[in-house]
């Protein structure tokens, strides 16, 4: 008669637990041939499992973090990628139209040309009234709309998106450059970490775009050296010190973070080391989370510190959120890894809901694949039985090294690698099923 009190036999999995369960009795009663647990062994590994996994979240932190910055400051491919979209955004071509604009007109003062023209011709001229002088400011003004029309038609067109991606590109190699100590190129970044772009070949264009309008005052425009401001921070200038240490540390981080979490697991105390696995994804999750709060308030504080002078708070944000782009993917697809690990080894737990889960599946998957009457498993089966455990592991760990060291995964790579490793696991226990007699 089995524990529920039918005269049915044991299944493996019933019998595996009452050995177990009478195991522990064994060893809280004493009995001989036992070994007792020494007091407060448990806690002490739980203690170093509790350090480990706060150093777990700051290693994933700090690895998601140095993983974004070198991409974005010495991937020059990358960094490129990220700001072509920027060459099409309204709100910066706005930016670029109205300081393009300003920028010709200062230095023209079609007001003030005008102005002296009129006045010569009022006194060469004794039937033109003097009044004349007057239309000066409307003048003027009516040339700025022209030009402004002009530069905005200019930074709407396909060439302008080609020198939008050509400035950055040279601008960018040149800070890699910088940051290297490879080369003193004079690449435009100021004391005070204002990185910019040259916008003197895309003003040349604008010229030659207003000469072929008939904008007379276009032959008067000299040459202009004009920057367009990418980023505004004081500590970049400090960031060539660090850009060496800081690409070393972006290699060893994620090895180091699968160390740690590793050993949280095999420091916790034996009969808990499934919860402890579960535990690495919630430190994960949680160091993702602090992440996410640490970038928005870092974007705030940087928005809040460019001066509206340099750049104009919208197109300030529309640069940082786009620059941000990456960096929240990778964190995202760490958050997804994290919770599927928590989840897993919540599942994989003794937990009572864990335990109705397991059994449900187990159910579901024996009218699937419940072997005919008779039948040996296969040896295919066989082997999927004895070393399902190695399986699930090895499946898991594709996963996360997946994950953790595509180079920049998107929300389609996150949800693949997911599904994969969900189908994967399901299929060692379909396959394993016939030989493990029901557990």
């Amino acid at each position: 008669m089995n524990a529920s009190g039918s005269d049915e036999p044991l299944s493996a999995a019933e019998r595996g637990e009452l050995q177990r369960l009478r195991r522990e009795l064994a060893e809280l009663r004493g009995e001989p041939g036992t070994q007792p647990r020494a007091a407060g062994h448990p806690a002490l590994r739980w203690t170093a499992a509790v350090l480990l996994l706060i150093l777990l979240a700051v290693l994933a932190f700090s690895t998601v973090l140095a993983r974004f910055t070198r991409s974005e400051l010495l991937d020059t491919d990358r960094y490129v990628q990220t700001v072509t979209p920027l060459g099409s955004n309204p709100v910066l071509q706005g930016e670029l139209a109205d300081q393009i604009t300003n920028e010709i007109m200062t230095r023209l003062d079609v007001e003030k040309v005008t102005a002296e023209a009129l006045k010569s011709i009022t006194e060469d001229a004794p039937r033109v009234p003097p009044a004349v002088v007057g239309l000066a400011p409307v003048i003027g003004e009516q040339a700025q709309s022209f030009v402004h029309k002009t530069v905005e038609s200019f930074v709407s067109s396909d060439e302008f998106e080609a020198l939008w991606i050509q400035a950055n590109r040279e601008a960018h190699q040149e800070l890699v450059a910088l940051l290297t100590g490879k080369t003193r190129a004079a690449i435009q970044i100021s004391d005070q970490g204002t990185v910019s772009i040259s916008l003197t070949p895309i003003i040349g264009r604008v010229r030659t775009e207003l000469t072929e309008r008939g904008f007379a005052f276009a032959d008067n425009i000299p040459e202009i050296d004009k920057s367009f401001v990418l980023l505004h921070s004081p500590d970049l200038v400090k960031a060539q010190r660090a850009t060496s240490a800081l690409e070393k540390a972006s290699d060893v981080l994620p090895w180091l973070t699968l160390l740690v979490a590793a050993a949280v697991v095999w420091v916790a105390p034996k009969g808990a080391r499934r919860r402890a696995f579960s535990l690495v994804g919630v430190s994960l999750a949680v160091a993702m989370a602090l992440l996410a709060v640490a970038i928005s308030v870092g974007r705030s504080v940087y928005l809040g510190a460019v001066p509206a002078d340099i750049l104009a708070p919208q197109a300030a944000a529309v640069l940082i959120e786009t620059l941000l782009v990456p960096l929240r993917t990778t964190l995202r697809a760490v958050f997804v890894l994290a919770v599927v690990i928590a989840v897993l080894g919540y599942l994989i737990g003794p937990s009572g809901s864990a335990v109705a889960i397991r059994g449900a599946f187990g159910k579901a998957v024996d009218a699937a694949r419940a072997p005919k009457h008779g039948r040996a498993p296969y040896p295919i089966e066989s082997v999927a039985a004895q070393f399902r455990i190695p399986l699930r592991v090895v499946i898991i760990a594709i996963a996360v090294m997946t994950l953790v060291f595509w180079r920049y995964p998107s929300g389609v790579v996150v949800v693949v690698t997911v599904l994969v490793t969900i189908v994967a696991l399901i299929v060692v226990e379909l396959v394993a099923r016939p030989a493990t007699g029901g557990h």
